[in-house]
């Protein structure tokens, strides 16, 4: 399952944003994942309880937005239809739009109080 190390990625790259805002803890986390990125939902929602123990986001919340597939005509860009076939009345190939991404959306910190 690719989407513990998926999740070891994103984990590295929110420590990464801790360190450099000086962050104390993350309260929360928000994928957007796409239907034709590969990932399985649940499995990553799996992997985020057992691989975030432990890691600046041991008390975060996942919360994973899921991104229907759209595709666009590549020359005339005009919507393509999910059940139609991949091209466009005009002859152009689609294009997909959205629904292959897992994009980290938002991550909720706290910071340190500010010393008066």
């Amino acid at each position: 399952m690719h989407e513990y190390s998926l999740v070891e990625a994103i984990l590295g790259r929110i420590e990464e944003e801790v360190a450099r805002q000086g962050a104390t803890a993350v309260r929360r986390v928000e994928l957007r994942v796409g239907e034709l990125a590969g990932v399985e939902p649940d499995l990553l929602a799996d992997a985020w309880e057992i691989v975030r123990a432990g890691s600046c986001c041991a008390g975060a919340a996942l919360v994973v937005h899921p991104s229907p597939a759209r595709w666009r005509c590549g020359d005339c860009r005009a919507p393509i239809d999910r059940s139609a076939p991949l091209q466009c009345p005009c002859g152009g190939a689609a294009e997909l739009e959205a629904g292959g991404e897992l994009l980290l959306e938002r991550v909720e910190l706290k910071l340190p109080r500010a010393m008066a």
